[in-house]
Order: structure tokens, then C-alpha cells, then sequence
């Protein structure tokens, strides 16, 4: 009797060692799950960031490519002011010489 009684035991605790290891095994398993899925998204997240990092940059060149042909344009309409200022003090002087 005190055999059976130890074989109990011992299947008793081999069967409750083996659900606890079952429990850890399928604990693990929905971490990982979880964790993949964070990851998944902290991808997509990642992705999404580079693209919008592109556009801003595309942007960037844009408006920097547009400032140079503003001021370029200004530049060249400071020059044609400045003729023109420096044509009328001529005709200026030339009428007070009179």
C-alpha cells in the first residue's frame, strides 16, 4: 500500500509539473506572439516616419530650389530699380543743368 501510495505521489507530481511546465510553455508562447506584434508595428510605425521623412525632404528641396529663384528674381529687379533710379537722377541733372 505504501508503494501505491508513494506512485501516486510521484504521478501526481510529475502531473503538476508538467501542467506548470505546460502554463510557462504556453505564457511564453503569448509573449512571443505579443511581442512580434509589437514589433510588426513598431515597423510599420518606423516605415511610415521614413516616408513621411522623404516627403518632407522633397518638400525641403523644393522651397530651397524656390529661395534661390526668389532671391535671384530680387536680386535682378533691385538692379533694374537702381538703373532706372540712376536714369532719372540723369535726366534730373541734366534738366537742372539747363
Amino acid at each position: 500500500m505504501a508503494v501505491n501510495a508513494l506512485r501516486e505521489t510521484v504521478v501526481e507530481t510529475a502531473a503538476d509539473e508538467f501542467q506548470a511546465l505546460e502554463e510557462k510553455i504556453r505564457r511564453a508562447v503569448e509573449l512571443l506572439k505579443s511581442e512580434r506584434e509589437a514589433r510588426a508595428g513598431a515597423e510599420r510605425d518606423a516605415a511610415r516616419a521614413r516616408q513621411q521623412m522623404r516627403e518632407r525632404q522633397e518638400e525641403m528641396d523644393s522651397m530651397r530650389a524656390e529661395l534661390v529663384t526668389l532671391r535671384r528674381e530680387r536680386e535682378e529687379v533691385r538692379t533694374r530699380v537702381e538703373k532706372m533710379l540712376r536714369q532719372i537722377d540723369a535726366l534730373t541733372e541734366s534738366e537742372s543743368a539747363r
